[in-house]
């Protein structure tokens, strides 16, 4: 069941701060690393969440856009994290053309995820890139993603969900020096019909 953080009045109506209790309960350094920048954060937390499906409570609780993840590499090993808007219906065949990967992508490993990510499979998240040091992962937003004021992702652990503003979560990026590739993840009607997505 959805829980909440102390002195939160309510999951969709609480501000955004920079004490924010349940990060730093859940994922320390991140909430560290945020703090840092001055970046005010909204942590929920709740039971574990796996799956798009199973956070549709979530979903209807907290404002703003929830995102979902795909940890991905190409045939040249090269490394990829798209984060989507979590009803964006990512076009997997095409989507190689689309962030300049090397043939068609497959889904990276538990070994790589927890290396480059810092984080078990399950919990994929758009934070997971500050603990990406060498810059090893393309960063891929979903265009549509961008047109929401607050995001929301899991903080490093699929036992939360962390609102955050566009604009501070772009500019925690630019802080770990991950500018993200920008693209429409899904592919509209009349590509889908010719087949230039496959």
């Amino acid at each position: 069941m959805v829980g909440q953080a102390d002195g939160e009045s309510g999951a969709s109506g609480a501000a955004l701060s920079r004490d924010d209790e349940a990060l730093r309960a859940l994922a320390p350094a991140l909430a560290e690393r945020l703090a840092s920048l001055g970046i005010p954060t909204r942590t929920l937390q709740h039971e574990p969440v796996f799956t798009v499906d199973e956070s549709q409570d979530l979903h209807r609780a907290i404002l703003g856009a929830h995102t979902k993840n795909l940890f991905l590499k190409d045939k040249k090993s090269r490394l990829f994290l798209v984060v989507a808007e979590h009803s964006t219906a990512v076009d997997l065949k095409g989507l190689h053309t689309r962030i300049g990967a090397q043939g068609r992508l497959s889904f990276g490993s538990p070994e790589q995820m927890r290396e480059r990510l810092g984080v078990e499979p399950g919990s994929v998240t758009a934070f997971g890139i500050v603990n990406d040091g060498e810059g090893a992962v393309t960063l891929v937003l979903d265009e549509r993603l961008l047109q929401h004021d607050i995001l929301n992702c899991h903080p490093l652990t699929n036992r939360g969900t962390t609102s955050i503003a566009r604009d501070h979560l772009l500019a925690l990026f630019a802080s770990v020096r991950h500018d993200p590739l920008v693209v429409r993840l899904e592919a509209d009607t009349a590509e889908l019909a010719s087949g230039q997505t496959s």
